[in-house]
């Protein structure tokens, strides 16, 4: 048996058992769709921008990565990655040859726009593919763009009981065989209607030692009507979107939940990152990491293009040098610091239990 945890997001941390069987079952599914649809086998060599520290952080010349045999991966620490280091990592996927690149988007982001900004050159890949967090339009740009490749998107959870993998017409298909999932109201068990936003919850399919039955996965996603075609030719059914975690949503005044906020920062607004804090009900921060230029034409715009998402409310600006990462490396685009319901966090489990034995 495996033991791994969920980040607690949503709730008290889970702590997860799981047998070789599901865990080969699930990374069987990553093999076929995160790697066969792109071209890509495991015997490529690849890298990984990962969460792990693999250095100590007080570490200031490379390598900030390990290159695991057993697996043809170089693995680079997020940790380390800034304006000054990000030439280490290119020439380090240069000289092991990679033929594509992981890591959560954020990451991904920051290297390919620390790089652009000191125009540097990218190693050739053939894909990147985007993991563990929401990837906006903004960073698939550029990340795109710098790279010289398409950048694919990709979704599952350390639970195991759902997962999508983005096609070549840009689609997320979800993968059947590693759960039942139903999408229901925010403020009921009710189901959606096809295309309608609501709360995931999913009954896992590949481990039968600690069953996870009617689980809230703790997104919001919209799922296609089940006639819907893709361009691509596959019949997997189609994850129209997520719209982010939870407790990761700005909550109107009004009622509404908006967690697609990402669109707001165009390149043209010079930020490097930005999150958005809701403190109370009617307030929201932002904390911007500003480019070079940064000034207050671009602070206006930015609480202008808020202002029409969010209407009534308070919008403070606060540059800040950096933004934290939670303890496995993600970065948050929303926090959200209302309690309950008021945060739209319902229990983990709907009309059941987390089963376990």
């Amino acid at each position: 048996m495996f033991c791994d945890h969920t980040s607690g997001t949503t709730g008290t941390p889970l702590t997860l058992w799981q047998p070789k069987s599901a865990v080969r079952e699930w990374y069987a599914l990553a093999e076929a769709r995160w790697r066969g649809w792109y071209g890509l086998s495991r015997s490529d060599r690849w890298a990984i921008l990962g969460g792990q520290l693999v250095v100590p952080v007080r570490q200031r010349k490379p390598p900030f990565w390990v290159w695991n045999v057993g697996l043809n991966q170089l693995y680079l620490s997020a940790y380390h990655l800034s304006a000054e280091t990000c030439a280490f990592y290119l020439d380090a996927m240069r000289q092991r040859k990679v033929l594509y690149l992981l890591g959560y988007a954020s990451s991904l982001y920051s290297l390919a726009l620390f790089a652009s900004e000191r125009n540097l050159l990218a190693p050739s890949l053939k894909v990147i593919i985007s993991n563990a967090e929401p990837l906006f339009d903004h960073q698939r740009e550029l990340i795109s763009r710098h790279f010289g490749c398409p950048v694919r998107d990709t979704y599952g959870m350390c639970e195991m009981v759902c997962g999508a993998s983005e096609c070549e017409a840009g689609r997320l298909h979800l993968w059947p065989e590693a759960g039942i999932y139903e999408v229901v109201r925010d403020d009921s068990d009710e189901p959606v209607e096809p295309g309608e936003p609501g709360r995931l919850v999913a009954t896992g399919l590949l481990n039968p030692d600690m069953p996870l039955i009617r689980y809230e996965v703790g997104d919001r996603v919209a799922i296609a009507p089940a006639d819907e075609q893709c361009a691509c030719g596959r019949t997997l059914p189609i994850l129209l979107s997520i719209e982010g975690r939870l407790d990761d949503v700005v909550v109107t005044p009004d009622g509404r939940r908006l967690g697609r906020l990402g669109p707001v920062f165009k390149p043209d607004l010079l930020v490097r990152e930005a999150q958005i804090v809701q403190d109370l009900p009617d307030l929201v921060r932002v904390l911007v990491v500003p480019a070079p230029g940064f000034g207050p034409k671009h602070e206006s715009a930015l609480v202008s293009a808020l202002r029409e998402r969010l209407g009534n409310m308070q919008i403070q600006i606060e540059k800040v040098a950096e933004i934290p990462r939670s303890a496995n490396g993600k970065f948050r685009a929303v926090v959200s610091k209302l309690s309950g319901r008021q945060a739209g966090s319902p229990p983990q489990a709907v009309n059941g239990v987390q089963q376990g034995r």
